[in-house]
């Protein structure tokens, strides 16, 4: 399993009129999460997308067991568990400072070709970054 952890502070627009950040946040915590996963690992979006990869989100989980407020500091955990084949899943954990498990999920993203939107395997250039990091876990 590859994992990363990326630290965010909650900003004032991320919250309602409690101080309590909204739900549609969480996603946005994961997409940060995700793309900071993917950089460490020294793959980047920019290059699956310039070796004429796209990758949409199919489907999105979350589930909420505390709230997150405004102007703490978060620690979003991403991790991915295997190597793709048609589609890539991110699993994700949000703590406060104090380590208490705010809320969980999973994005899944698809494959897809971004000069036919047509759908593919996995990029060889995601397979092998991946391969190379699980290994050494």
């Amino acid at each position: 399993m590859i994992v990363n952890e990326t630290q965010l502070r909650v900003q004032y627009y991320e919250t309602d009129q409690m101080g309590v950040v909204h739900h549609s946040n969480y996603i946005r915590y994961f997409e940060t999460g995700r793309t900071e996963l993917m950089r460490r690992i020294g793959l980047s979006y920019t290059d699956l997308e310039n070796a004429g990869t796209v990758m949409p989100i199919t489907n999105v989980e979350v589930r909420y067991f505390y709230p997150a407020y405004y102007d703490e500091i978060i620690c979003v955990k991403s991790s991915i568990k295997e190597v793709p084949k048609a589609r890539v899943s991110f699993h994700y954990e949000i703590y406060n400072e104090q380590g208490k498990l705010l809320a969980d999920g999973k994005t899944t993203l698809a494959f897809v070709n971004k000069e036919t939107g047509r759908p593919q395997r996995a990029p060889e250039l995601m397979i092998q970054t991946l391969s190379e990091h699980l290994l050494k876990v």
